[in-house]
């Protein structure tokens, strides 16, 4: 009965494991599309803004009406693909939160909600290329584009973030799960000074990583503008790699305890 016990923690244990382990979370199939759909916006992205370019190069050789018309033109047509593939990665990153059962669901209702707004900025933001008729007026849309699209960034680095802290949570709170498991199976072995030095070291690196978390989680939430968003966004990450050293460190000590019990049964 205690064998058949351990087995089921082993092979739930080592399920954690994999997770923990994963570089990053898989994606599931229902986004592929999408993602596929931003990277064919992001191509037509690059080809406009060479005619875009080429355009201002003609121009400068030769300044006819028709050449200035055709910078105009091309740096409409830039503007609307810059805003297509704001559109398709915004709608690949929802899909991917929405479709990510380690998302909660209140998180899904906050990304979706960020994402319904800049969807109507981006909007917004194509009546007013649409009405550029001058270079004046291309300049004076693309700079209130370039803000737009700093916000829309920061929107979605910060959602990014709340994504993989809710991961990490997640992960973290199995692993307590299987080191109280192991450490109430090993109050019922005699001899258990060695495997209860080994949950020890668990525990106080699953602590040190549930700490690295909330610490990223607060950076995270300081991605705004105005401020340094981005900065904000790399310390976080940086304090979530601790946290996913630490959890593998847990990880190991759980595997070590494990061992000793698996030993301590035969």
């Amino acid at each position: 009965m205690r064998a058949l016990y351990m087995k089921k923690i082993l092979i739930g244990f080592l399920a954690s494991l994999f997770l923990v382990t994963s570089v990053a979370p898989a994606l599931a199939q229902s986004t592929t599309d999408l993602r596929q759909t931003w990277l064919q916006a992001q191509s037509s992205r690059l080809a406009a803004d060479a005619e875009y370019r080429q355009a201002q190069l003609d121009y400068q050789t030769d300044k006819t009406p028709e050449n200035d018309q055709k910078v105009i033109d091309t740096a409409k047509a830039l503007m609307i693909a810059v805003l297509d593939e704001a559109e398709a990665w915004l709608r690949w990153k929802d899909a991917e939160a929405q479709s990510d059962p380690r998302v909660p669901d209140d998180l899904k209702g906050a990304i979706s909600a960020d994402v319904e707004a800049n969807l109507l900025k981006i909007s917004d933001y194509r009546d007013d290329v649409a009405g550029v008729e001058n270079r004046l007026q291309a300049i004076a849309v693309f700079l209130k584009l370039v803000g737009g699209y700093a916000g829309l960034l920061t929107d979605v680095t910060r959602n990014t973030g709340a994504v993989w802290v809710a991961i990490g949570n997640s992960w973290i709170s199995t692993t307590e799960s299987y080191e109280a498991k192991l450490r109430d199976t090993a109050e019922g072995i005699a001899d258990n000074d060695e495997i209860i030095a080994a949950l020890d070291a668990a525990q106080i690196a699953i602590v040190g990583a549930r700490a690295n978390v909330a610490a990223a989680e607060d950076a995270y939430n300081q991605v705004r503008l105005p401020g340094t968003p981005f900065i904000k966004f790399a310390e976080g990450n940086a304090s979530l790699r601790l946290a996913r050293i630490k959890l593998l460190e847990a990880q190991k000590q759980l595997v070590r305890a494990l061992t000793l019990i698996s030993a301590s049964s035969r």
